[in-house]
């Protein structure tokens, strides 16, 4: 059977109060088309014009491949000039990807061309706007943000398909113990519940974004994201109003970011092969327990 995957909640707008009630404070993912018609970034923002503006930065580059045990997770591949590579994600399909890229530190007028949504929530890291970049072979490995905020993802020039699950189910997508992030083992398009049998019954939703939709995830929610051809996004970051959350975050920061890239460097290999063993341990007792209850 595998996942059970239903649709995101779709709207042009969203009256604030309903959003606050319906799917800030319950947690749900919604998909907002209409929140960037005023933005001048939805029609001025093109490949062509991130090229003009920004082409002469090198960047570093993301790809399809498991991580590698020595490494801090999300170590770059390779690094190419940013015009160079939104030439390569125009012209034909590729699995390099841009990761996290803080563009707005280099071209400030950037922001300009965007409003933060303060209408339906406060908290917002104005310091951290980031854009992610893909070409048409490109995925975001199946994850929850290590610093647990919610998310305003807005996508330009294209499609991206993205897949999304509640933190509760975290054990039964075999997390990786101490990090925010599943085995890399099996197809989230098509998982092998023979395999990986805890996967079978997981209840998640998946949207296909267009150009400028913006979807909200809920803080703690895991997303796997391909991108159908090549194209970008924007990601705004808020705080949740819980003072749990933010202790939860600095937690995380701390043990899962900080001691867990130690201990992959110093341990390497053994180290990972034993969490994943764990990861697998966790997901079938997490069934047998038909867990989340």
């Amino acid at each position: 059977m595998g996942f059970i995957l239903s649709p995101v909640d779709t709207v042009s707008t969203i009256d604030p109060e309903d959003f606050k009630k319906n799917y800030l404070k319950a947690r749900r993912p919604i998909v907002i088309k209409g929140l960037t018609e005023n933005w001048a970034a939805r029609e001025k923002w093109t490949t062509d014009y991130l090229k003009k503006i920004a082409g002469h930065l090198e960047v570093p580059l993301y790809d399809n491949s498991k991580s590698d045990p020595s490494k801090p997770i999300n170590s770059a591949a390779a690094h190419m000039l940013f015009g160079d590579y939104l030439d390569l994600i125009k012209s034909e399909p590729t699995e390099l990807r841009i990761f996290f890229f803080n563009i707005f530190k280099h071209v400030p007028e950037l922001l300009k061309d965007i409003e933060l949504p303060k209408d339906l929530m406060s908290g917002f890291l104005e310091s951290m706007p980031a854009m992610f970049f893909g070409g048409s072979n490109s995925v975001t490995f199946l994850h929850y943000d290590i610093d647990l905020p919610h998310l305003f993802h807005t996508h330009f020039g294209g499609r991206k398909h993205v897949i999304l699950f509640e933190n509760k189910w975290k054990r039964r997508l075999y997390c990786i113990p101490n990090a925010t992030y599943a085995l890399e083992d099996y197809d989230v398009l098509n998982p092998d519940t023979k395999r990986f049998p805890a996967l079978d019954g997981v209840e998640g939703q998946q949207v296909f974004l267009e150009h400028g939709d913006t979807l909200f995830m809920p803080t703690g929610y895991w997303h796997w994201m391909k991108y159908l051809g090549g194209s970008f996004s924007l990601s705004l970051r808020a705080w949740d109003a819980s003072i749990l959350r933010k202790v939860e975050s600095l937690y995380n920061l701390t043990t899962k970011g900080g001691i867990d890239s130690i201990l992959k460097m110093i341990l390497k290999a053994p180290y990972a092969k034993y969490r994943e063993r764990l990861a697998i341990k966790w997901a079938e007792k997490a069934l047998a327990n038909n867990e989340p209850k």
